[in-house]
């Protein structure tokens, strides 16, 4: 078998595998033939990264590539959370044995490709009955009065902005590599990835990096700003829009210097910069308003205290980070699972890459959850935020029609 027909037998497979977009050089990364497949809670979350922190990648397939979840992340910081009534797991970490690159050529890496070859087999037919109905939490209604009891945290002081979560859900079956790339071709994201295991899939094409590190550098890239594209018809407009509403600036100003904040944490002294700021990514039906920072780690910085200092990100919390985290899991009553929690690959402490997860759908226990939120200040609208978040959902919500 060549390259691309090992692929194509992969794909259509029962292997568990994960598919990531690697924006830098414009291609897909399939990672499979996992040795490892860690599941993370509390009591086992800082023996985990302090693995890591000895841990270097020696093969090009060589990697732990996996998620953080929202509820495991506010635990980390001592965060009550709300039970998750059906278990799902609050982070997985994988290794792989083998790397496909999916480019103008397939390449493969692995420890053994007729291993790979032979361990090829067709699902099992596991279908079950579809319900295309959308049902959508919490209600426009509800969502009023969680919107005007956080204006009034706003008003009191206990936070300046703040996220409310929404969840989409419905009970299609999907074929979860199939629309990964369909999905793509409409609305290719920095920060896209795919994961398909025989307990649950994720379907993701998340735009915002939360922190990459390559040596002692690390850089994050706060997207705060959202404008759709049948309002707006070119990134030049959209540029002008956000330097002109009022509402949009305050916003990003507030996450820029958040992050910077974070950042200040496990960096040196003076090294927090900001790159570029305030600049536009477009996608299938939206802009978004996007700055770069950066900094230069500690030398002996652990990952632990990356972890602690960066996650969950600020630009899709709110801030102050920690008091708005309280606030929110008092009035959510939805486990967000992986939503704003992070996905990413770890291949040594100077070379990782972690994102936020947003605009995923969650396949879990015969159920697809998309949740989206977008952030409440003292300028902000109900009935403008809830039809925002129905934008940001929308092109992963033409896939369970």
């Amino acid at each position: 078998m060549n390259n691309a027909a090992i692929l194509k037998s992969l794909l259509a497979s029962d292997k568990d595998i994960i598919i990531y977009r690697n924006s830098e050089k414009n291609n897909f990364e399939l990672y499979t033939n996992f040795i490892e497949k860690i599941k993370l809670d509390i009591n086992n979350l800082d023996k985990f990264l302090n693995k890591l922190d000895k841990f270097k990648a020696k093969k090009k397939y060589d990697c732990y590539i996996g998620f953080f979840g929202y509820e495991l992340l506010c635990k980390n910081l001592n965060l009550t959370v709300n039970k998750d009534k059906q278990a799902f797991p609050e982070g997985v970490f994988f290794r792989p044995q083998t790397k496909i690159v999916i480019d103008s050529k397939i390449n493969i890496y692995t420890k053994s490709k007729l291993d790979l070859i032979k361990s090829l087999k067709p699902p099992k037919n596991t279908k079950t009955t579809s319900k295309n109905t959308i049902k959508v939490s919490p209600s426009v209604e509800n969502y009023e009065k969680i919107f005007n009891k956080f204006k009034k945290n706003i008003k009191a002081g206990e936070t300046y902005q703040i996220k409310i979560a929404q969840k989409y859900s419905n009970k299609k079956d999907l074929d979860i590599a199939k629309l990964f790339f369909e999905l793509m071709k409409k609305n290719l994201s920095p920060e896209s990835f795919c994961v398909r295991t025989r307990e649950f899939n994720i379907i993701s094409c998340s735009p915002e990096n939360l922190f990459k590190v390559k040596g002692n550098k690390i850089v994050t890239s706060p997207i705060a700003g959202t404008v759709s594209r049948e309002k707006i018809k070119s990134t030049k407009k959209a540029r002008q829009f956000f330097e002109n509403n009022q509402k949009e600036d305050k916003e990003h100003n507030m996450i820029v210097d958040l992050e910077r904040n974070d950042l200040s944490r496990i960096t040196k002294p003076s090294s927090v910069k900001i790159q570029k700021l305030k600049f536009v990514q477009k996608y299938q039906y939206i802009y978004h308003n996007v700055s770069d920072i950066s900094g230069t780690l500690h030398e002996k910085v652990k990952l632990s205290q990356i972890v602690k200092a960066m996650m969950p990100g600020g630009s899709v919390i709110g801030c102050p980070k920690i008091n708005t985290l309280k606030l929110l899991n008092k009035e959510e009553k939805e486990p967000r699972r992986i939503y704003t929690g992070s996905f990413g690959y770890f291949r040594s402490i100077k070379d990782m890459s972690f994102n936020i997860i947003i605009r995923s759908i969650l396949n879990f226990n015969n159920n697809n959850e998309v949740f989206v939120a977008s952030g409440v200040i003292l300028d902000s609208t109900a009935k403008n935020e809830y039809h925002e978040n129905f934008l940001k959902a929308k092109s992963l919500l033409d896939l369970l029609k």
